[in-house]
């Protein structure tokens, strides 16, 4: 399917965003996560917790081919954006991730000022006109605007760690992309920046579905509308394969999980 082809963003909530079936990936002979099947519904947060080494990561970069990026990495099963098959021979990588937007761990604003950052995407794209109003809302969608509009020009490293972690936000969502898939946005910030990322995340998902990966379970009991829980295997000679235990509404996984190993890791007897 040519990359002009791939569907748009659903305008109602009539399916999922995201329809895994029996997803698995390995990074040459080792499989780092195995037989998942999930459906992520639009215009939610859906949290991705476990210990350290489930695959957290390996299933939030399936979303939007990153793993892709990595020598060695093959994808089986089927994953499907909108009702089709990313993974298809005649998708474009780079328009699926243009529609699927990522936050990463750390900030990593570009080493330009903080207009050129948000400017960056869109110009890519062919954007010429209407910059300067492109960059304003998505500065604003990302509850910047008003901390940095005398800053416009600055060096983007000039900003907070945590104003810079939002920098990286408008500058996904100033793609106008579908998806915004975040890798522990906020391990590397402090209490206030965490809430604020975390408040404006709430405000992102009405127009926008949110997967996020966390190792804080506190701040996916607050934010998550669905909550999946992996859990790794150990094998022979110490491979580390995840699998997924259980996905349900947060409140349900937080309280009344169907799994003991659910149970177990989110009342902290397992870590």
């Amino acid at each position: 399917m040519p990359a002009d082809q791939i569907s748009p963003p659903a305008t109602d909530d009539s399916g999922p965003v995201f329809d895994l079936k029996g997803v698995s990936v390995s990074y040459g002979d080792r499989k780092a996560i195995e037989d998942i099947t999930l459906a992520v519904g639009r215009q939610r947060i859906t949290a991705i917790i476990g210990p350290s080494g489930c695959g957290k990561s390996t299933l939030l970069r399936c979303l939007n081919r990153m793993n892709d990026l990595v020598r060695g990495a093959a994808v089986e099963g089927t994953l499907r954006y909108n009702g089709q098959d990313i993974y298809a021979d005649d998708v474009d990588p780079t328009e699926v991730r243009r529609r699927i937007g990522m936050v990463f761990q750390r900030p990593n604003p570009f080493p330009k000022s903080v207009f050129d950052n948000v400017a960056f995407g869109p110009r890519l794209n062919g954007v010429r006109k209407d910059l300067d109003s492109t960059v304003e809302k998505a500065l604003r969608d990302a509850a910047l605007w008003d901390e940095v509009k005398d800053k416009l020009r600055e060096d983007a490293y000039s900003l907070s760690g945590g104003q810079q972690q939002r920098l990286c936000i408008a500058r996904a969502i100033a793609v106008s992309p579908d998806v915004i898939l975040m890798d522990e946005p906020c391990s590397a910030l402090d209490p206030i920046a965490t809430t604020r990322i975390e408040d404006l995340m709430g405000e992102l998902k009405t127009r926008y579905s949110i997967v996020i990966v966390t190792h804080n379970m506190q701040q996916a009991g607050r934010i998550a509308d669905m909550t999946a829980f992996l859990t790794v295997d150990v094998g022979e000679e110490g491979r580390r394969t995840g699998h997924l235990v259980e996905y349900a509404e947060t409140s349900e996984i937080f309280t009344t999980p169907k799994d003991k190993r659910t149970e177990d890791y989110v009342t902290g007897r397992v870590g």
